[in-house]
């Protein structure tokens, strides 16, 4: 008798539409974060709190959506990659983020904000008869 957990565990390839779903929700973490950086310095301790709730409130609602972590890590890669993109000056002088302490925070606490969502979004598990272990 072997021991089911001795087994390989058998994942299937995402489908085209969960693959375009997850493009679509790096796309939308790109465009949160354009928002974010752009609502932040407005009005600073509630746009600050804004953006963020916003940042958190798309990753957990895409790592739901998709039940399991990899709809919330496509979501933070896209706004963590939008976000270090914004931070670099341009030739003209032109940049995004001020010297200002709102604009540490909300990189700093956005990227908290994007490993803890990835943290505790559930995990996929698999189905049919065999997961249970003879129960």
């Amino acid at each position: 008798m072997s021991s089911m957990l001795a087994q390989p565990l058998r994942l299937k390839r995402p489908s085209a539409l969960r693959a375009l779903a997850y493009l679509g929700l790096f796309v939308l973490g790109a465009v949160v974060a354009v928002a974010g950086a752009l609502v932040q310095p407005a009005w600073f301790p509630g746009g600050l709190l804004l953006a963020l709730a916003g940042e958190a409130g798309l990753m957990l609602g895409s790592g739901r959506a998709m039940g399991g972590r990899a709809g919330a890590v496509a979501a933070a890669a896209g706004w963590i990659i939008t976000v270090i993109l914004l931070t670099a000056t341009r030739p003209e002088g032109d940049f995004v983020f001020g010297t200002a302490a709102a604009s540490y925070l909300f990189l700093l606490g956005g990227m908290a904000v994007a490993v803890i969502c990835a943290t505790l979004a559930p995990l996929r598990q698999p189905g049919g008869d065999g997961v249970r272990l003879g129960k």
